[in-house]
């Protein structure tokens, strides 16, 4: 009888030991995939928003740029031209990718640059009234500001 009773603790401590195994890895795997989200994804979103703070202003100021070198019609002598100007910005942000478009809003035209459900958006300085400025593009390739005289 003394074989018996040991044989049985040994099963009930193994079976023991199995269970709370069991248990313990179904928590940490509900726990990383918890924690995924909240130490993964919120600094990659304030990355993100940051990111197109910057790449807003940066396309702001190009644009800016050709508006300041834009030929004017005077009324003494009528100044026709086109620019183009080629710019690159990044292609991706924290490896998503994103897009630019350029919008009117109640208080002027902005730049809104978005990905899944971040938009930023940075204002055209003032010149989006002036100038009529319109367009969308994404981060891949060279990015081409046009600016013809006549309009478009």
């Amino acid at each position: 009888m003394g074989i018996a009773k040991l044989s049985d603790r040994a099963a009930s401590g193994m079976l023991e030991y199995l269970f709370i195994s069991g248990v313990l890895m179904v928590l940490m795997v509900i726990t990383l995939l918890t924690l995924s989200t909240g130490i993964i994804e919120n600094p990659i979103n304030q990355l993100s928003e940051s990111v197109f703070i910057d790449i807003g202003n940066g396309i702001s100021t190009r644009i800016v740029d050709v508006f300041v070198i834009a030929p004017v019609s005077h009324s003494r002598q009528n100044n026709q031209g086109n620019i183009t100007t080629l710019f690159d910005i990044p292609d991706d942000v924290a490896g998503r990718e994103y897009f630019v478009t350029i919008n009117s809003g109640s208080t002027g035209d902005y730049i809104a640059i978005s990905r899944d459900n971040i938009e930023r958006k940075v204002s055209l300085a003032g010149i989006g009234t002036t100038l009529g400025v319109k367009g969308s593009t994404t981060g891949h390739g060279l990015n081409i500001i046009l600016y013809n005289s006549s309009g478009f």
